[in-house]
């Protein structure tokens, strides 16, 4: 008799071929790259309130609509930019987190001035730069925020970042690996 492989999975991406490729290809790995950086800082501040599914489907058109997620050039938005965002039903159409993507892209390029790039900056939050890897039974072990979160929430809230509180933060940081909260035995992990 053949032994069946059973894949095992964080139970949080269910079977939508969309989120279990996120889940197999993207989620916890180290990102130190600033224009993807700069994508999950968008996206995960179009998240707030919303559950992830909802935002991944959009992301080609987040994608399209925020300049390939070049800071840069969304950093140059103006209000005009704005009012073609509302209309554009491709995208989450909240008035507050599109000037807040905005917003946040200006202080983006502030940081990068600063530290070189905004990974020095993130990742200097981290003990040698290096993912915090957790030991998980289940998905629903995972925190909505940790000490660290708050600290680097406070730290880019001090410096007018928006939608980026510490449940956000730390979504941010298992979306760019800077932990790594699979569950033990997962096939990502």
């Amino acid at each position: 008799m053949k032994e069946e492989h059973v894949v095992v999975r964080c139970g949080w991406c269910g079977t939508d071929p969309l989120y279990v490729k996120y889940h197999d290809e993207e989620w916890r790995k180290p990102v130190y790259d600033d224009k993807i950086l700069f994508e999950f800082l968008v996206l995960e501040s179009a998240q707030a309130g919303l559950s992830w599914i909802t935002v991944l489907r959009k992301r080609e058109n987040y994608r399209n609509a925020f300049a390939s997620f070049d800071a840069k050039k969304v950093a140059k938005f103006t209000q005009t930019d704005v009012e073609h965002l509302m209309q554009d039903s491709g995208i989450i159409r909240n008035r507050q987190k599109i000037e807040a993507a905005i917003n946040n892209a200006r202080l983006f390029l502030d940081i990068q001035q600063e530290y070189g790039s905004f990974s020095n900056f993130i990742w200097g939050f981290l003990p040698d730069k290096k993912p915090i890897v957790n030991s998980m039974k289940d998905h629903k072990s995972a925190p909505a925020r940790t000490e660290l979160s708050d600290r680097i929430s406070a730290d880019m809230k001090k410096r007018g970042f928006k939608f980026f509180g510490t449940t956000i933060c730390y979504a941010h940081m298992q979306a760019t690996g800077m932990v790594n909260d699979h569950i033990d035995g997962c096939l990502a992990k």
